[in-house]
């Protein structure tokens, strides 16, 4: 098979497993918002096992967030679960 039509497999597979991807509705603590997203299977092996992924790297695999979100975590037994974090805006001293 060419190379060109297996870009375009391999492309058709990652639209259709784009929209897979799940996102968690968001939750605070005093400092920080979270978040996680879950990966479907072909999408999750293609993450590092043993470090953080970068904001560019996440978004290359599909992630769509608004900006300021890290990657904080890796949630080992479920390494297809990726944790996200951005710190909440200073609130104002009274």
């Amino acid at each position: 098979m060419p190379v060109a039509w297996r870009l375009a497999a391999w492309a058709d597979r990652a639209i259709m497993s784009h929209k897979q991807i799940d996102y968690s509705d968001k939750y605070d603590d005093e400092e920080f918002e979270y978040r996680h997203v879950v990966l479907p299977k072909d999408i999750a092996k293609l993450v590092p096992k043993t470090r953080l992924m970068s904001e560019s790297e996440w978004r290359n695999l599909g992630i769509q967030q608004s900006q300021g979100w890290v990657h904080y975590m890796i949630q080992e037994p479920e390494p297809h679960i990726l944790l996200f974090r951005r710190p909440l805006p200073k609130k104002p001293k009274k």
